[in-house]
């Protein structure tokens, strides 16, 4: 029963360790009293596809992933630009996306949709449960020290590049080049989480999650949507397998490949691409293990619910059998 209960209450919003991420999806509105100019809106675009970038290619796909090789100093500068992105330090981003991988859409998965499309999208990272980094997941990387010490202080970076559109475009640049990139920036990266685990279309069995190929969403995040090509074959660094399959970070670490900043680019192979492809008339092992996951935990909410419930009445008994004996007395 306890279990039950831990997996209901860790989906409460944490509101204390959620306040500065609600405040900044609020401060765009400061837009009214400061105005906005054409230069904020390039700044807006830039930083959108600086910050897509960095966690694509580098937290998504080099640290969390090793889909391809670099040097020493280039492995810092793409944890550098990911902590540009407020999407915390390297080392917690990484843990926790290969325990996704681990238990995708099952127990443990910490931002399955089989709890709802909002905790998969942005709940799991408000509820507060999971703030502290699991240094076990990742000790290939955190025995760099530059790496540890970006992990702990991730926001210094965020702070620096915030002065520098002060520096560059005013208040104005701040508001709209800052903030709102951030804001539009983080949903389109929280989109693969929820988006592509409920819409699109399955190429291959994943087994265990309903991850899906999303063109949308792969446009929005440099090639993030084709999902379920990337479950189905993780340690690529080409997650569009096909010309027609838009990849946008892929093109960029090819192109940095050629002068030689990334190398030993990992690709699909032919017998990666048959294999466990959905046919017709053959069983998608993968959305039947989702859909056992979603009604496991459905269960386990409605048990939970029962119980606290039931304390409740037992909690109400208790008062008027204390109001009883001292009336009583």
């Amino acid at each position: 029963m306890a279990q039950t209960e831990n997996r209901t209450d860790d989906t409460r919003i944490d509101w204390g360790h959620s306040t500065p991420m609600i405040v900044i999806h609020l401060l765009p509105l400061t837009a009214i009293w400061t105005g906005t100019r054409w230069i904020d809106w390039v700044l807006c675009i830039a930083l959108y596809w600086f910050r897509m970038f960095f966690v694509t290619a580098g937290y998504h796909r080099y640290f969390a992933h090793r889909s391809f090789k670099t040097s020493r100093a280039m492995q810092f500068l793409l944890a550098l630009g990911g902590s540009m992105t407020s999407n915390k330090g390297v080392l917690w981003w990484s843990a926790n996306h290969r325990d996704h991988h681990k238990y995708s859409d099952q127990e443990g998965d910490i931002h399955s949709p089989t709890r709802g499309f909002w905790w998969s999208h942005v709940t799991w990272i408000l509820c507060g449960k999971h703030k502290k980094t699991r240094i076990e997941r990742v000790p290939d990387l955190a025995k760099y020290p530059e790496l540890r010490w970006l992990n702990r202080w991730w926001l210094i970076p965020t702070v620096l590049q915030a002065a520098l559109c002060v520096w560059i475009d005013g208040w104005s640049g701040l508001v709209i080049g800052f903030f709102l990139s951030m804001v539009v920036f983080w949903h389109a990266v929280f989109s693969v989480n929820s988006i592509a685990h409920l819409w699109g279309f399955r190429r291959f069995d994943t087994k265990t999650d309903a991850s899906r190929n999303n063109p949308l969403v792969a446009i929005a995040t440099m090639g993030e949507g084709w999902h379920n090509n990337h479950h189905h074959i993780q340690t690529s660094a080409r997650q569009g397998f096909y010309w027609y399959e838009i990849d946008a970070s892929w093109y960029v670490l090819k192109f940095l490949s050629w002068i030689g900043l990334v190398w030993d680019l990992r690709e699909p192979t032919k017998n990666q691409l048959e294999r466990d492809r959905i046919k017709p008339g053959v069983m998608d092992r993968g959305r039947e293990a989702y859909r056992d996951a979603k009604r496991r935990f459905r269960d386990a909410k409605r048990e939970a619910r029962r119980s606290w419930d039931d304390k409740k009445q037992q909690l109400s008994e208790a008062i008027e059998s204390a109001k009883s004996a001292a009336e009583d007395a």
